[in-house]
């Protein structure tokens, strides 16, 4: 069963004749393809079919709501072909959110051309195939979706063009947090398709933003590659402003934070330059994509996107620029920080070892003193005679060894102190 979102073309030149080659695709439920099993694993309970996910969503400016369907089978109405569902001809007539709705009466603004957009999630390798065969896809389209290819770029062919464009998972507490998520956007001059292997929020947020300016814009397949291309960017947004909050108070901390206090500071300079690399990475060479698509609106390409598109596209190529000279920028105050911090480090290290030696200086001191005064004592306890030991009226001879081992004392540690003197002043 599909579901509808909401308040939401021609088709494609070879879609008309196997249209019952997709109506004869296995749906998702079957899980298999003739080479091996799915991409996606089995359901681990209840009916195969309610749990598994709504991995394709179909657009149209020629119908009330998105279609949400598990399988393409579930994407026409009963009834309904996928030459009509494409073309916005009639279809899910009995859903309460679509509204009244006649087979024939195309629901696009008045003078606006009929425009489709087919968003699939994981597609498996049979899915692929008819997709491919349908929609006249280039076997080199093909292997780079099917392959999810990493680099970024833009491909003219004969009835579509390619981009590529990286985007990244924004759940923080996913394991896979920031790990690059690849976007694959086939625009055809009546429709777009869009291809990704994790789920993401993009789509939905241009299905919402064209809701909001339905009014105000004639969506067309270049915009809604645009407006994909504008989302991606927009995401990298709220994470580098936080990255440059975090930069700030790394720069002004790391200097002025007491020695207690500076335990957590290496890791957080650690973790906010893992952080800048990441998005270094992911940014890549964005910009040039960006303005190589660009570009190709001025050419005299059937499929290149029209001259309107080139401002927009100008727009988003100034943002990913902002973008990249920030983090950059970012990353040589982490850089310094970074430096700053070992050297505090290394300061203080030094600090602490010239009080250990100053304190070991003092102590060999005393002992240069003390171990004389502990020999002369020890062979006391011998059995040796020791003078005076036969007087046992008076204390002289007590006296007078206390009193020369005083006088040592006092003049070894005079004849110390004045040569800890002399070693400092040089």
């Amino acid at each position: 069963m599909a579901l509808f979102e909401g308040q939401s073309g021609a088709p494609p030149p070879s879609l008309g004749r196997p249209t019952a080659t997709l109506s004869a695709l296995p749906s998702f439920e079957q899980g298999t393809d003739g080479a091996g099993p799915s991409r996606l694993p089995p359901p681990m309970y209840g009916h195969p079919s309610h749990d598994r996910p709504y991995r394709f969503s179909f657009y149209s400016n020629a119908l009330s709501a998105t279609i949400h369907a598990r399988s393409l089978t579930e994407l026409p109405a009963d009834g309904q072909s996928f030459e009509d569902l494409f073309a916005g001809i009639g279809g899910h007539a009995d859903r309460e959110e679509m509204g009244p709705s006649k087979p024939g009466v195309n629901d696009a603004h008045d003078g606006e051309p009929c425009t489709w957009w087919l968003d699939i999630t994981s597609p498996t390798d049979e899915e692929m195939k008819l997709l491919s065969k349908v929609f006249s896809l280039h076997p080199l389209t093909t292997e780079d979706i099917q392959m999810e290819e990493a680099r970024e770029k833009i491909e003219l062919f004969r009835n579509y063009y390619l981009v590529c464009f990286r985007s990244f998972d924004q759940d923080p507490y996913s394991p896979t947090y920031l790990e690059p998520l690849n976007m694959y956007i086939v625009v055809f001059r009546e429709g777009t398709l869009s291809f990704h292997f994790r789920p993401t929020t993009h789509s939905q947020n241009v299905r919402r933003r064209i809701k909001q300016l339905k009014d105000y814009i004639n969506v067309t397949s270049d915009w809604i590659s645009y407006a994909l291309i504008d989302d991606i960017t927009d995401a990298f947004g709220p994470l580098i402003q936080s990255i440059e909050y975090e930069v700030d108070s790394i720069d002004e901390l790391v200097l002025i934070l007491k020695e207690a206090e500076q335990s957590d500071m290496l890791r957080r300079i650690g973790t906010c330059r893992k952080k800048v690399m990441g998005l270094l990475r992911l940014m890549g060479n964005k910009a040039d994509v960006v303005k190589g698509l660009a570009k190709r609106c001025n050419e005299n390409w059937s499929v290149a996107p029209k001259s309107d598109i080139g401002l927009y596209l100008s727009d988003i190529q100034d943002h990913l620029i902002t973008m990249t000279q920030n983090l950059n920028h970012y990353e040589k105050i982490l850089s310094r920080s970074h430096s700053n911090y070992l050297a505090q480090i290394s300061i203080e290290m030094t600090d602490a070892n010239n009080q250990i030696n100053d304190v070991l200086s003092k102590l060999t001191a005393m002992g240069t003193v003390l171990i004389p005064m502990n020999l002369v004592t020890g062979l006391w306890g011998m059995n040796v005679h020791v003078p005076g030991q036969d007087d046992t009226t008076s204390f002289t001879w007590f006296v007078s060894i206390i009193g020369g081992l005083v006088a040592f004392a006092v003049f070894g540690g005079y004849f110390t102190y004045r040569l800890m003197v002399r070693s400092n002043r040089r």
